[in-house]
């Protein structure tokens, strides 16, 4: 490793140079008098170009961090997540941003949001304190600003690295409220498969949040805390804050009804975000879900491969199967019910579903229709009369917001009602109208749910080439990746709340290449995927210095799979 010393001296010898020069300074350089290293691993070769890549490492005996603060994976996460909100904090105080040409002077970190995300940004052990970061190495035109950048690393980050990771420099209680909150969530989480819970809603939660593009909760005073029907009030007992009380959901089919704006679909997004822990004063530090719920929805023009939506969707015009069911511009109807068998195919215990988001004639056809259009004239058997086969015969579970259809009270094991965003246990009422209004309507979903076929996809419909350039991969944004040649379209995968999720899934969808060999379908891929995830670490699937890969899950990258249109299925 080369001292701090020569990498200053090569900004001396390559100021005013081309751009290209810069290439020089790639390598470790050792900072002793600031305690850390630090690695240049990749140099931009244009200031308009992607950023370098650097990182940071501190060793313990000077970072001092405590053991409790990492000695599980829960804590361990947290603390990850806090120091890399630290170093972002740091770089907000201390660096003069961008100055020059392109990105020249700016400095950036992977910066988490309302979740506590495992990520690539920052690791944390016995022996050290790793962050990995981004720079725009500085030039004015495209010569080199050797001043500049003697600035940006010998002044500006020893400041950031002396206030973000060292121990007795950071906020202590907030790093131990954060560890706290991120621990007792992960202990509820687990309570919930003990108790036949699928999610859980703390009283005195903040559930709706600023707007559709701000995740951060709303001002207390202008919400109404939660608050459960006592008849749902469950008590956890939690290892840091001890015990909570709050609105336990169980296993089976679950309603959400109400008037309009009452707060049905804010409750139901809650409880979708609830797959992810949520950082201290979220307002949904305890909303807490089962890890498996998938939301589900109808997606016009989505691409389907070979799926078996049998069980909904039956008897097409001119003969065509739906048993291995494609297409290349899906209906609302066919969507939804190949999103619905695709999560179920990986796994899936918990369906949420919102009816606004929902095709129609999908969900329902009442009494009026049913006579009108006879069962064999209509392919689709309707949500309501599979739903109770989705439980009894696969365990899966549904929460389901519907304020339009009373029919729905059939099949529905337990009723919440939404009234000025309380909520309230209307589950006897419920069944009382049932026993007093006939619904006159006729089941049409037969006696079983049907089979869920498992598909083997074929390694080389997975292409990310892009011509002679090579593999080419971008992150577009949360709900879009450039694969190739060709666009996945996320927007209707709707628990993706991180740009880095998405990043990491485009990778991922090639480290499964090495899996698809003819014998694996895609359940067993998965497996073998998140196998190597949890032995070797998230960077496993990429660039193993890569700093801007978040946790995902199972079901997102099914869901890029699936809508990857070069997919190919084993016939």
């Amino acid at each position: 490793m080369k001292s701090a010393d020569a990498l200053n001296q090569i900004l001396s010898r390559i100021d005013g140079k081309g751009y290209k020069a810069y290439k020089d300074i790639q390598g470790s350089y050792e900072f002793e008098e600031d305690g850390f290293s630090l690695h240049i691993d990749y140099v931009q070769g244009d200031p308009f170009a992607s950023p370098s890549k650097a990182r940071v490492i501190m060793p313990q005996d000077i970072a001092q961090f405590p053991g409790h603060t990492f000695h599980n994976k829960s804590r361990e996460v947290a603390a990850r997540d806090f120091i890399t909100r630290c170093f972002s904090d740091a770089i907000k105080k201390h660096s003069k941003g961008s100055r020059g040409s392109g990105k020249s002077g700016k400095m950036s970190i992977d910066r988490p949001g309302q979740e506590i995300l495992e990520r690539t940004s920052a690791f944390i052990n016995d022996d050290l304190v790793e962050v990995r970061f981004t720079l725009g190495l500085p030039a004015f035109g495209r010569k080199i600003a050797g001043r500049e950048a003697k600035n940006l690393f010998f002044t500006e980050l020893p400041e950031i690295v002396n206030d973000s990771l060292i121990y007795e420099n950071i906020n202590q209680q907030a790093l131990q409220k954060h560890i706290e909150t991120n621990e007792d969530a992960d202990a509820a989480r687990d309570i919930l498969r003990e108790n036949g819970l699928i999610a859980f809603i703390a009283d005195d939660s903040i559930l709706p949040r600023k707007s559709g593009i701000d995740p951060r909760p709303m001002p207390r005073e202008e919400v109404i805390p939660f608050e459960s029907p006592d008849s749902m009030r469950w008590e956890l007992e939690l290892p840091n804050c001890g015990t909570i009380t709050g609105m336990g959901i169980p296993e089976g089919i679950t309603l959400i009804v109400g008037g309009g704006f009452h707060g049905k679909s804010t409750l139901l997004n809650a409880v979708e975000e609830g797959i992810y822990n949520h950082i201290p004063g979220d307002g949904r530090d305890f909303v807490v879900t089962d890890p498996a719920a998938v939301k589900i929805r109808s997606e016009d023009g989505r691409r389907i491969e070979q799926v078996d939506i049998s069980p909904f969707i039956n008897n097409l015009p001119l003969g065509k199967s739906t048993e291995t069911f494609s297409t290349e511009d899906a209906s609302g109807s066919t969507s939804q019910a190949a999103n619905i068998v695709e999560a179920i195919e990986v796994d899936a215990r918990v369906l949420l579903i919102d009816e606004d988001t929902s095709a129609t004639n999908f969900m329902i056809r009442d009494q009026r229709m049913q006579q009108l259009i006879h069962k064999n004239e209509e392919p689709i058997t309707p949500f309501i009369d599979k739903v109770k086969q989705v439980y009894r015969d696969l365990n899966v579970s549904t929460i389901l917001v519907m304020g339009g259809s009373g029919d729905y009270f059939d099949v529905a094991d337990f009723v919440i009602g939404m009234n000025n965003y309380k909520p309230e246990d209307l589950t006897d009422q419920a069944k009382q109208i049932n026993r007093e209004v006939e619904t006159k309507r006729s089941e049409e979903g037969g006696e079983q749910f049907g089979k869920i076929n498992p598909r083997k996809p074929i390694a080389n419909s997975i292409k990310p080439e892009k011509g002679k350039k090579g593999k080419k991969i971008k992150t577009n944004s949360r709900h879009s990746i450039q694969f190739g040649t060709y666009n996945i379209d996320l927007s209707s995968v709707e628990q993706l709340v991180d740009s880095s999720q998405t990043t990491a899934i485009g990778e991922a969808l090639v480290y499964a290449k090495k899996y698809m060999d003819g014998s694996q379908n895609i359940h067993e891929i998965l497996d073998l995927i998140f196998r190597d995830i949890e032995k070797n670490g998230l960077t496993v699937i990429g660039n193993p210095k890569s700093g801007n890969y978040a946790w995902f899950r199972r079901f997102e990258l099914a869901a890029a799979l699936n809508r990857l249109r070069s997919l190919k299925i084993e016939q």
